[in-house]
Order: structure tokens, then C-alpha cells, then sequence
């Protein structure tokens, strides 16, 4: 397995022209119980797993009110707070949960002040330094969700606005409203659907956080995948967050889990280097 140790300092990309982190962070959903819903089930482990991302180098964590619901941001403020100097934590609001798995938008205006003002206590700060609007309401004009979080930001209780499951569209609207320095969708090499909306954000200077980034049954699968890392001496997980830092300057990846072992190799990508022609066969291959 490609170690862990060391950090590559130069890999990172610079976030609303001021919050610059490694391209390499971690995604805090799954430190919670199964189907994305209460305590996990090791809650010591949750709080040594967020403590390991940090000792290895990592300095942007991705959460939202919803994972637990609000279980993440507990867990990460009990485990880190104060927080390091230059550890950015990026939190979402929008989603509603009403059992494990089951996820219902809500844009409206009322819910979103309430659901950041929520954040802002759990994760024991000031400011957000990136809230993203986690889902457009279709109930909802995207002009009040957006303008809502317009007012918390001029409030001093968001720094920058991203924004999450979006078309591109909705990305034009949203931008026409206030500067978006975020966009988190679904991609991985067996999902590019939001590839658009990728090259759009490495064009205009807005980080990509792809979300889903290992797609871990079907890479599992994929023999392609499954030869470069042998030839690394590394995992199938490995290479698809290695080929995901390749792809693109804008993206970063947040691979998450609630085990060290999965950690430490995840962040073992980051030290992993695939030749022009491994890339050139990623991307020539059919996708499984």
C-alpha cells in the first residue's frame, strides 16, 4: 500500500482567493451511524479519525447540518476545536432528514438562517469559511435560498458561498446572485455526468469537491484500475482518488470513512504518481 507518511505541501489549490488547503480533504458524513443517520457506532473512533486527518496533513474538512442529523459537526468540534490554525471547516444546510437514507430539500429563507445559525453553534464558530447550499429547493425560488445565504454572509456568519447538486443553470443563476467559490457534485472516473460543470469551474478559479468520488463497489471491478494499483503496490481506492487529483486543478477530493485504516489509505493517494500513459488508459478505458 502507498504510504502515508510525508505531506505534499505544494499540492493545493487557493479557495475564494484567501482560504488556500490541500487538494486532498476529507468528507466527515461517515462518521455516523449506518444510513447517514445518529451516533456512529464507535464514537471514540469518530473523534480519533478526525484527529488522524489532521496529524496527516489534512486542512479542509467537508460536513453538513444533515449528516446525523448534525452528529458530523458535533463530532468534529468535540474533536478538533479549537481548531488549528488554517483547518478549514466547510458545512452545508438544505437538507432535511427524516430516517436513515431518506434526505427531503428545504430552501425556504427561514430554514436556511436556522440551519446555518445551528452550524455555527455546533461547530463552535464565529463565520463559516464555506457554507454551500447542499440541495436546490425545487419548491423554492433559488433566487430567496440563495439570497438568504446572501444575508448571513453579509452578517458576518458565512466568509464564501458554494453550492451543491446543481445543474449548470442553476450554477448561472446562483452566480448572478453572489460569487460561488464552490461547487460539490457528484463525479468520480465511472460518473463524469457533471463534467461541465468541472471545466467550468477550473476556468473560472472555483474548487470542484466531488462527492461519491470512489464509487467503491464498481471500482472494486474495474480491471483497468485493478492493474495500475498492483503495479504501485497500491489499493483500487488509491488510484481513484490519484487519477481524480490528475484530472483536474480545480478538484478536491473528500474521501470519507470512520476507520484509521481507510484514512490512512486514502491519504495515501496524495504520494501516488500515475504515468501519462496510466492516465491515458483510465481515460481510454471503457467504465465499468
Amino acid at each position: 500500500m502507498t504510504d502515508v507518511t510525508g505531506t505534499r505541501t505544494s499540492d493545493t489549490i487557493t479557495i475564494g482567493g484567501d482560504l488556500t488547503v490541500r487538494r486532498l480533504g476529507f468528507g466527515a458524513m461517515r462518521i455516523t451511524g449506518p444510513g447517514i443517520w445518529g451516533d456512529p457506532p464507535d464514537l471514540d473512533e469518530a473523534i480519533r479519525v478526525l484527529r488522524r486527518a489532521v496529524d496527516l496533513g489534512v486542512n479542509l474538512i467537508d460536513t453538513a447540518d444533515s449528516y446525523g442529523p448534525q452528529v458530523s459537526e458535533r463530532l468534529i468540534a468535540a474533536a478538533l476545536a479549537p481548531y488549528p490554525e488554517g483547518l478549514v471547516v466547510a458545512t452545508k444546510g438544505g437538507l432535511l432528514r427524516d430516517g436513515p437514507n431518506q434526505w427531503r430539500p428545504d430552501g425556504r429563507p427561514e430554514h436556511l438562517r436556522a440551519a446555518c445559525e445551528g452550524s455555527l453553534q455546533r461547530l463552535r464558530v464565529e463565520t463559516i469559511p464555506i457554507y454551500q447550499l447542499h440541495r436546490p429547493d425545487p419548491t423554492v425560488p433559488l433566487a430567496e435560498s440563495i439570497g438568504a445565504l446572501v444575508d448571513l454572509h453579509d452578517e458576518g456568519k458565512i466568509h464564501h458561498l458554494g453550492i451543491s447538486n446543481v445543474t449548470e443553470d442553476q450554477l448561472d443563476e446562483a452566480t448572478r446572485l453572489a460569487p460561488m467559490v464552490s461547487v460539490q457534485n457528484r463525479y468520480s472516473r465511472v460518473d463524469r455526468s457533471s463534467q461541465a460543470l468541472l471545466d467550468r469551474c477550473e476556468r473560472d478559479g472555483r474548487a470542484f469537491l466531488p462527492w461519491a468520488p470512489l464509487e467503491s463497489g464498481r471500482i472494486a471491478r474495474d480491471p483497468v484500475i485493478g492493474q495500475i494499483a498492483q503495479a504501485h503496490h497500491a489499493t483500487p481506492h488509491q488510484v481513484a482518488i490519484a487519477w481524480l487529483l490528475a484530472r483536474s486543478p480545480a478538484i478536491v477530493p473528500i474521501p470519507g470513512t470512520g476507520s484509521i485504516a481507510h484514512l490512512e489509505e486514502n491519504m495515501g493517494a496524495a504520494h501516488l504518481d500515475l504515468s501519462s500513459e496510466e492516465l491515458a488508459a483510465l481515460e481510454a478505458s471503457e467504465r465499468p
